[in-house]
């Protein structure tokens, strides 16, 4: 979705687009196996969670798209005092877009108005689409994570998903946003 100047905009999850993030999570799927391999069985290629398990715990969900067809989602969670991008994912025929990073900025903003001053995230460092785009948008590889970042990174660890190259903590620290 872009308004009449081509900008995408990002918005608040309305109740219509939560039966929706499941699919273009799942879509994403398929960059994974052109990167990994064959998937079967694979932590990776596991359903994603349905939207509505999404919303009740403390935090946001943002999207791109039309109410009731979302194109992209941004969810962010709140533990331990700090924000943290918990998934982002556009639907891979909307990639390419500026959609991706709309949303990280978006909810960058939305963190930094909630009074949270750090952002964190975990991901392949060296999958184009996971850590070189998040260095681009101002994160850094976290050299000391905080507890629950490492209670994350174990949880991975336990799921396999290290198997498939080095994942990492990635945090970077929040701003006054610019003023349009």
């Amino acid at each position: 979705m872009t308004d009449h100047q081509g900008a995408v905009t990002v918005r608040h999850a309305r109740a219509a687009d939560l039966l929706h993030l499941r699919a273009i999570e799942d879509a994403g799927v398929t960059l994974f196996e052109t990167a990994f391999g064959d998937l079967s069985g694979d932590a990776l290629s596991s359903p994603a969670p349905d939207g509505r398990d999404r919303v009740g715990e403390p935090g946001f969900l943002l999207v791109t798209g039309e109410v009731g067809e979302p194109t992209g989602f941004a969810h962010v969670t709140y533990v331990d005092g700090s924000a943290h991008l918990a998934q982002l994912s556009v639907h891979p025929e909307r990639m390419r877009q500026g959609l991706g990073s709309a949303l990280v900025r978006e909810a960058m903003r939305e963190a930094w108005h909630a009074g949270y001053e750090r952002m964190s995230l975990t991901t392949y460092r060296d999958l184009s689409f996971n850590g070189p785009f998040y260095a681009r948008l101002g994160f850094v590889e976290e050299s000391r994570p905080e507890p629950f970042e490492t209670r994350q990174r174990e949880h991975e660890i336990a799921l396999g998903l290290d198997r498939h190259g080095p994942r990492v903590v990635m945090s970077t620290r929040l701003q006054r946003p610019a003023r349009p």
